[in-house]
C-alpha cells in the first residue's frame, strides 16, 4: 500500500488523556447539579465514541435538556483546563516528526470542538499537521469527516489509523484502508495493517517506498 497521507485518531492512538476527561466530566456533573461522578474505568471503554453514545452509557435515563447542559458543561470545563495530564504514548512525538517529512499528516477524532487543537498545542505538534476534523465541529460520524478531509485536502491515497472496532467500521464506510494500533483502548479483527507500537508504525511507513 502506497499513501500520500496518514490520518490519525487521537485518544488511544497518540495519547491517553482519560484522567483529564474524568476531571472535565465531574466538573460538568457538579455544574449542572447532578450527583453522579465518573472514574477512569467508566470512561476508558467509551473512548472514541460520539458524545450521544457516551451520554447513553453514563446517564441513560436523562432528559435531552440535561444531556445538552451536561455536554456544554463538560466541553467548557475541558477547554478551560490548563493542567491536563495526558500520557503520550512512547515514540509518538519523534515518530510524527519523521512521518511528516514524507506524508501529509491529518487528525480526526470524535472529540469536542477544540480537542485536537488542545492536543496539538500541548504536544507542540501543530506544525506537523495539514488539517484536522472533530466530531464537535459538525456532530457527524467519522466516516463523514474522513470523506470531508479527503475532499478538502485532495488526498489521493490515504489511511486512517485508530485503536477501536468503531474506528475500523467508520473507516470501511469511508472506503479507505484502516491501520490498527493494538496498544490502544479497543480491539478489532478488521484491519489492513496493525502495529504493536508507534515505533513499529513509524518504521513501517518511513520504509514504505
Amino acid at each position: 500500500m502506497h499513501f500520500d497521507s496518514l490520518i490519525f485518531d487521537m485518544d488511544g492512538t497518540l495519547w491517553d488523556n482519560v484522567s483529564s476527561y474524568v476531571r472535565a466530566w465531574n466538573i460538568g456533573f457538579e455544574k449542572i447539579g447532578h450527583a453522579q461522578r465518573v472514574v477512569y474505568d467508566d470512561l476508558i471503554g467509551l473512548m472514541g465514541k460520539q458524545i450521544d453514545a457516551m451520554m447513553d452509557a453514563l446517564i441513560p435515563e436523562s432528559t435531552e435538556e440535561t444531556r445538552n447542559a451536561l455536554m456544554h458543561a463538560v466541553f467548557h470545563a475541558y477547554r478551560e483546563m490548563d493542567d491536563i495530564t495526558p500520557v503520550i504514548f512512547p515514540d509518538v512525538l519523534e515518530g510524527l516528526e519523521k512521518l511528516s517529512k514524507k506524508y501529509k499528516l491529518l487528525l480526526l477524532s470524535n472529540c469536542e470542538e477544540g480537542g485536537l487543537v488542545k492536543f496539538m498545542k500541548h504536544t507542540g505538534t501543530t506544525h506537523l499537521f495539514t488539517d484536522y476534523a472533530e466530531h464537535g465541529q459538525n456532530f457527524m460520524p467519522k466516516s463523514h469527516n474522513l470523506k470531508l478531509l479527503i475532499e478538502r485536502n485532495n488526498l489521493q491515497s490515504t489511511i486512517y489509523i485508530g485503536d477501536t472496532d468503531g474506528d475500523s467500521h467508520e473507516t470501511r464506510k469511508a472506503g479507505i484502508p484502516f491501520g490498527f494500533v493494538t496498544y490502544g483502548f479497543g480491539k478489532t479483527s478488521d484491519y489492513d495493517v496493525k502495529f504493536d507500537s508507534f515505533k513499529e508504525l513509524t518504521d513501517y511507513f518511513t520504509k514504505t517506498i
